[in-house]
């Protein structure tokens, strides 16, 4: 399940994360890569210690905490480390499988990698080339979105940056352990969740939304891992 979440960032917070970006501290990005994607990561990233991505780390989260699409899309309950990557011309980062387990930095806390997430930085207009592009049963969905906007899919998937031929790329990733670890019960309630928000917000009084909104908390109570 893919989801767009647009408008994660406010224009305000995509400036400050821009002018952040204007800092010659990148690094080779394969420091946080896993075996097979080191031989497949071609960009730089701030330090994860650097206090420009503590920063940002703080900000992105505080956003996420806003989305009510976020949450409904992902359920999360634990957040990877927030990692602030760029993709100058020729850079690109081949087919891969993310991680299934991240640990934290400074904590050796591990969490399950349920859900990756790319958040966008830069315009389309900043750069050519840079699509993310996600493979799944129904083939391949290139992703190249405005500043400030989110996408949300599976950890499972097979995924790769095409080249940057032009200008620079920069995002931020994260990983989400969700509250639902199933990819189908995810998806299940989601579909559920926005019916409801929909119906609610078509006919409020419907007598339906009592017994739709009890079906969707008792599944969520049912499938919850916390």
């Amino acid at each position: 399940m893919m989801v767009h979440v647009p408008g994660v960032l406010t224009p305000e917070e995509v400036g400050r994360c821009r002018k952040a970006f204007e800092t010659d501290g990148w690094v080779d990005g394969r420091v946080t890569a896993g075996h097979q994607a080191a031989k497949a990561k071609r960009n730089l990233q701030l330090p994860e210690d650097a206090p420009v991505a503590r920063e940002l780390s703080q900000l992105v989260e505080a956003a996420l905490g806003r989305s009510q699409l976020f949450f409904t899309a992902v359920l999360p309950l634990h957040f990877s480390q927030f990692l602030f990557n760029r993709y100058e011309e020729t850079m690109n980062f081949a087919a891969h499988v993310d991680n299934a387990v991240r640990t934290q930095p400074g904590t050796g806390r591990r969490i399950r990698t349920d859900v990756s997430a790319t958040l966008f930085i830069a315009d389309p207009a900043d750069y050519e080339g840079g699509e993310l592009v996600v493979e799944d049963v129904y083939g391949s969905h290139e992703v190249k979105l405005p500043a400030g906007d989110l996408i949300v899919y599976p950890s499972t998937s097979v995924h790769h940056v095409t080249p940057v031929t032009g200008g620079a790329r920069s995002v931020c990733v994260f990983w989400t352990q969700s509250m639902i670890r199933d990819v189908t019960q995810r998806s299940l309630l989601f579909d559920l969740d926005m019916s409801i928000q929909q119906l609610g917000a078509s006919h409020p009084d419907h007598p339906s939304l009592v017994m739709f909104t009890a079906c969707y908390h008792n599944l969520l109570r049912q499938w919850t891992e916390t």
